[in-house]
C-alpha cells in the first residue's frame, strides 16, 4: 500500500501544476493585451486603502500577475508604495519605499532575482500588502512559492490585510492548509474579486 503524500509533497505537485497552467495562459495572451490587464486596482480594493496609506506590492517575475499598473496608480493617487527587500537569502523579508514606481532605475536585483529597493531606501510598514501567488481558493487560501516569506511577515504584522493578485487559471478547488499559512482578505483576478477570510 502506497502511503499518502505529505503536505510538502502535495504542495510541490500543486506548484508544478499551477506554474505550468499560469505560464501557458500568459503565453497565450497577445503582448498588447497584457499591458491592459490589471492596470489599476478595482474600486472596491482602492476604497479599502485610504489616501496616505502605505501599500506593499511585489515586482512581478515572469508570468506572475502584473502589479506595476497598481503601483503607479497608487503613487498617482496619494498612497505610498513599498516593495519587499531581502538583504540576503538568509535575511527576513522587509519592506522599503519605492518613491517613484515609474523609475525602475531606483531598484536593484535582489538575491531572489526580483527587483527591490536599495538598502538606502526608507523602511516601510505597509497597511495593506498585495501578494503574489501560485494558486488560491475562493475563500482566500494561498499557495505561494514555498519560502514562507509573506506568511512570516504577515504573522509578525497582525492586522495588515493581504490581497492576492492572480490570473483566473490559478483558482484551485482546494489547497492544503497548514497552521502557519496566512489567509487573504481578497484575491483579484482580471475578471472578478474573491472575498477571503483574512
Amino acid at each position: 500500500m502506497v502511503p499518502p503524500p505529505s503536505l510538502t509533497d502535495a504542495k510541490a505537485l500543486l506548484r508544478r501544476k499551477f506554474r505550468a497552467a499560469r505560464a501557458e495562459h500568459v503565453a497565450s495572451l497577445p503582448e498588447n493585451l497584457r499591458a491592459l490587464i490589471l492596470n489599476r486596482p478595482p474600486a472596491p480594493v482602492s476604497d479599502m486603502i485610504p489616501e496616505g496609506a502605505s501599500v506593499g506590492l511585489y515586482y512581478p517575475l515572469g508570468p506572475e500577475a502584473p502589479s506595476l499598473g497598481w503601483a503607479r496608480w497608487f503613487a498617482e493617487n496619494d498612497r505610498r508604495v513599498a516593495l519587499p527587500r531581502f538583504a540576503a537569502r538568509s535575511a527576513a523579508m522587509e519592506f522599503r519605499e519605492w518613491a517613484n514606481p515609474f523609475d525602475d532605475d531606483a531598484l536593484e536585483e535582489g538575491p531572489y532575482r526580483m527587483h527591490q529597493p536599495t538598502g538606502t531606501a526608507a523602511f516601510a510598514a505597509p497597511d495593506i500588502v498585495v501578494v503574489p501567488l501560485i494558486a488560491f481558493t475562493q475563500d482566500g487560501h494561498r499557495l505561494g512559492q514555498g519560502g514562507g516569506h509573506y506568511d512570516r511577515w504577515l504573522a509578525a504584522n497582525p492586522g495588515t490585510k493581504a490581497i492576492g493578485l492572480a490570473w483566473d487559471c490559478q483558482l484551485a478547488d482546494e489547497l492544503p492548509v497548514e497552521a502557519h499559512d496566512q489567509p487573504l482578505s481578497a484575491v483579484v483576478t482580471p475578471t472578478r474579486i474573491y472575498h477571503g477570510v483574512g
